[in-house]
């Protein structure tokens, strides 16, 4: 069975990587916090895609209990796992010298840990056969701190050398690691923002790049893909 877990998937780059891969016949796991906008996700996936053994879950990845809540599910109801995408982000601007308290551990809770966790969790099912594929939305902010990116860089850095270090530890079973730098793309994040839709990325386009990544042969991986907008860094 062709089938694809996405964390943080009812909005954004999440929501268009579930109904790419629905639409291209692949059984879905999703999770969102949202269950409104989760629940807006699954009639959409039914319409395009009914019949598969879809999961629906809502869970918040910074909660450990919770990631194992939803990884137990999807190990009851599949087999195996073919492919995982840890997407599931938050953003929070602001400086490291004088930021709120708890602001870091708040985004490496979501941005690091909701991957640890879930990668740890499903990671296993692939060893067994050998065979998978995890994709971990890192950002361009893995890349270069920029004016009120504060810990959010710090979490989008770490994710990029927890996606480094799965690349090496899963070579030699077989699973390839992608790991994803997006710059800005059109989702609620950049609402209010007041710049035209060209001047960003869309989520479609993220989501195909994974389907293109994924369909790779067995003896290709690609490790790390920037994307940028045409014009450059917002």
């Amino acid at each position: 069975m062709r089938n694809i877990v996405v964390t943080g998937a009812s909005k954004g780059i999440g929501r268009a990587i579930v109904l790419k891969f629905a639409d291209e016949g692949f059984a879905v796991a999703a999770c969102a916090r949202n269950e409104a906008d989760l629940n807006k996700l699954k009639a959409g996936v039914l319409a395009i895609a009914p019949g598969l053994p879809h999961i629906f879950m809502s869970c918040d990845m910074s909660d450990k209990d919770q990631v194992k809540l939803f990884a137990d599910k999807i190990k009851a109801d599949w087999e195996t796992v073919g492919i995982l995408v840890n997407n599931a982000g938050v953003f929070i601007s602001g400086q490291v010298i004088d930021e709120a308290d708890g602001t870091l551990q708040k985004l490496i809770d979501t941005n690091l840990y909701s991957a640890y966790n879930m990668s740890r969790q499903l990671v296993v099912e692939m060893i067994k056969v050998k065979s998978g594929h995890i994709f971990n939305m890192c950002s361009v902010a893995s890349l270069q701190a920029y004016p009120n990116g504060g810990s959010y860089s710090i979490s989008k850095f770490a994710l990029l050398g927890l996606s480094k270090a799965l690349r090496e530890e899963l070579k030699p079973h077989g699973i390839r690691v992608t790991s994803l730098m997006p710059g800005a793309t059109l989702t609620d994040s950049w609402a209010g923002v007041g710049l035209p839709e060209s001047r960003f990325m869309k989520a479609d386009d993220v989501a195909k790049l994974i389907f293109d990544i994924y369909n790779l042969s067995d003896s290709t991986v690609i490790e790390e893909v920037v994307l940028r907008p045409l014009l450059g860094d917002i």
